[in-house]
């Protein structure tokens, strides 16, 4: 195969493909490369179907490689383990909208991988690694309806941009990833700081233009190098199988469909194709595979009929009506803020932890190390939906869902400054049918209030859905799981009163047009409206008071010159004081001290000594200390720990005094005037005379006039704190984290 190489701009990024070099054994390889970011993008599929399996067996894993970035792992292996949740989440993006386009029925294994083999921290390289699949897909053999294209929306200073860098990304108040084909967008993942749904409407619109020129060069290279697409005809059931099933089953599936609760619906379309397969397996020998296809063909029709025809769902509901909602918030006793919040069949326990910033999450990623203090976390039981499968950690669904309520939730959470905690929200889904991610957002606000966390704003989500036949079109707030798998759309919708911070949608059907997509969203948001209005009607802000078992983190503010004195040599001093106290300590770059404990106590001992160990003397303010040396020229003492100043032996008394001992010893407590600070060596000059009362008559004013003479000798005040620059603490970006 002869090399192709091929460059289109697609937005503000300059994308070069290039095929025929690398991996040559795979179906579709593909290079793509924006600046100094490379991906290879590789597609196989078996040429034999799996036997005996219902579903198509596609796997798509996004690796980031650390030599990309010049990295080596961590850890004690010193190589790339499991993927982290940011591989598994692009992943994601790459299969949702590729997995619609193979060809219903295709049940061959089928591998995208794509490999980060370059990474120049500027270009971001998911939406490389989505349209260097979809070309990988298109030049192979393998059948498959694209192209399609991937790009990053962002919004900066009021203005759209497709395909920003890294450091445009932020200042941009929008964070969209777009997958669209010629005709339609097929996948939206990302969210925005309330955005209004104009303003994301005309997004996406212009993330479906931004792509044209990929979908053109695409076309263009298969012309150039593609494989001719394999022959694939699907087994489907016949024209006579599909009358003999609807003439045995139809009249009780339509029956079925009209059953409002879950379990009981399940039942009885269990029950129904049992009969089914039973009535007919005589008749069709050797084909219970393709009854029960033509049963679930007859299912899904029933069901769509009835919603675009009658406007009735399987619960009853018309397009727009939320299931009925209830929530209660603080009825886990020892959680720190919780709440169980159920809409209809679905159902989330959701709680609320606040920590230190001992309690934050490193990520070791690509473009660098960073630190996290909110998380979210979503977990999905196999009880919840009354199944049994052994408990592993969590899929990718779980990892998908838990990112795009946490993103939902992001938006509004107050910054380090405000609320000087890391934040972990869990989500326990305990019952599910339909939109449990919907839910965790629900509950995840309900829960962050209770915990007193001052949010910016409520958020609420909605899962969206739609069914298309023919020219008839029904948009459903509140989908249910049936209307999830057996409809054409699955379209997450979170925000505030205001406008929209997380979206995600996914299209099984092309052609979606823009009329759709508005209605769309608005029914979103008066959906939302609505739930946001229940869930208030719990909980309208957030407590005032934290929980008692939660820390209680106090700040304060030290010089930034002063952090090493807290800190110590090896950080002994930090640790004495955390052992003496118990408290965690918490210091960051800016001089901010954070302090946490539930003792009350413990942290104001924990303050006095900090502020003792970092106090600066000031001029003509008055200190008790101790003596801590006497030599024949004055005394030491101590106003501070760790700060000393001279008491000069003619500054001891209004009257002469021969020695030192006259006046103290070592231990000796005594009240003294800071009478200047020496530039540069930080010296303080002290005085215990100008505390004393004069005495009466001629000696008195002689001693008045000798404090005048030798105050107006004194030096000037230094500019600065004590002892000059100390430098910057170690630790890197963040400091040392105690």
């Amino acid at each position: 195969m002869s090399i192709v190489r091929e460059s289109v701009q697609i937005g503000n990024l300059h994308v070069t493909f290039e095929t025929g070099r690398l991996a040559k054994q795979a179906h579709g390889s593909v290079l793509v490369s924006a600046g100094e970011t490379m991906v290879l993008v590789t597609a196989c599929s078996n040429a034999e179907e799996r036997p005996g399996i219902d579903f198509f067996p596609l796997t798509v894993d996004y690796i980031e490689k650390t030599f990309a970035a010049g990295k080596i792992p961590g850890g004690f292996f010193k190589r790339e383990g499991r993927p982290r949740d940011e591989e598994v989440l692009v992943s994601r993006l790459i299969d949702r909208p590729c997995r619609p386009l193979f060809p219903d029925g295709y049940r061959c294994d089928t591998q995208v991988i794509a490999t980060v083999l370059s990474a120049d921290r500027t270009h971001t390289p998911d939406v490389l690694a989505l349209t260097g699949a979809s070309l990988a897909l298109h030049i192979s053999d393998v059948p498959w309806s694209g192209p399609i294209a991937g790009v990053r929306v962002a919004r900066i200073e009021g203005r759209l941009v497709a395909n920003p860098t890294f450091e445009e990304m932020e200042k941009s108040d929008l964070d969209l990833v777009v997958a669209a084909s010629r005709d339609a967008i097929v996948m939206v993942e990302g969210g925005g700081d309330e955005i209004s749904e104009d303003d994301m409407i005309e997004a996406l619109m212009f993330a479906h233009r931004a792509v044209q020129p990929a979908l053109d060069l695409q076309d263009s290279i298969r012309e150039a190098v593609g494989l001719p697409k394999r022959t694939f005809v699907a087994r489907r059931p016949s024209a006579e199988l599909v009358a003999r099933v609807r003439a045995v089953s139809g009249e009780g599936v339509r029956d079925a469909c009209r059953t409002r609760v879950k379990q009981e619906r399940y039942a009885k379309f269990k029950s129904l194709q049992k009969q089914c397969v039973e009535t007919l397996k005589a008749e069709f020998p050797e084909k219970e595979g393709l009854i029960k296809e033509a049963f679930h063909d007859l299912q899904a029709h029933a069901m769509r009929t009835m919603i675009v025809d009658e406007k009735i769902r399987i619960d009853g509901r018309d397009t727009t009506t939320v299931r009925p909602i209830t929530s209660e918030v603080s009825w886990l006793p020892r959680v720190h803020g919780s709440a169980l919040f159920t809409r209809g069949e679905t159902q989330g326990i959701v709680t609320t932890t606040l920590g230190t910033s001992q309690d934050e999450q490193k990520i070791d990623g690509l473009t660098g190390e960073r630190w996290k203090r909110f998380m979210l976390h979503y977990n999905f039981p196999p009880y919840s939906v009354g199944e049994v499968k052994p408990l592993r950690s969590p899929g990718r669904r779980e990892v998908g869902h838990g990112n795009l309520a946490e993103r939902a939730l992001l938006r509004v959470i107050p910054s380090q400054e405000q609320f000087p905690y890391t934040l972990r929200v869990v989500s326990e889904i305990t019952e599910s049918n339909g939109s449990s991610s919907m839910a965790t957002v629900c509950g995840g606000t309900l829960s962050l209030m209770d915990a007193g966390v001052p949010i910016r704003a409520p958020v609420a989500g909605v899962a969206m859905g739609l069914i298309k036949e023919g020219d008839k079109v029904a948009i459903l707030t509140d989908i249910l799981g049936d209307e999830d798998h057996l409809g054409d759309m699955d379209f997450k919708v979170c925000g505030t009163r205001k406008g929209v911070t997380a979206i995600q949608m996914d299209i099984k059907i092309e052609g979606l047009s823009r009329e759709i997509l508005e209605n769309a969203l608005r029914q979103a948001r008066d959906g939302r409206l609505h739930i946001l209005d229940k869930m208030l009607q719990t909980l309208a802000t957030p407590r005032a008071d934290l929980s008692k078992y939660a820390p209680r983190i106090t700040s304060l503010k030290v010089n930034p010159n002063q952090i090493r004195v807290v800190i110590g040599p090896g950080g002994k001093t930090i640790k004495g004081i955390v052992d003496q106290t118990g408290v965690a300590i918490d210091i960051q770059d800016d001089g901010t001290v954070n302090i946490a404990s539930n003792d009350s106590v413990a942290v104001q001992r924990a303050i006095d000594i900090i502020r003792g160990l970092t106090a600066e003397a000031e001029i003509g303010a008055i200190y008790k200390g101790t003596v801590k040396r006497v030599t024949d020229f004055g005394a030491f003492v101590e106003i501070f720990p760790g700060t000393e100043g001279l008491v000069h032996v003619s500054e001891l008394d209004h009257k002469r005094i021969e020695t030192v001992t006259e006046v103290c010893k070592e231990g000796d407590t005594l009240e003294v005037k800071v009478l200047s600070i020496e530039d540069g060596t930080g010296k303080i000059r002290l005085s215990r005379r100008a505390v004393l009362p004069l005495p009466e008559g001629e000696e008195g004013d002689r001693a008045r006039e000798r404090m005048e003479r030798s105050h107006a000798e004194s030096p000037p005040r230094r500019d600065g704190p004590r002892g000059g620059d100390r430098g910057p603490r170690g630790g890197g970006d963040r400091g040392p984290r105690r």
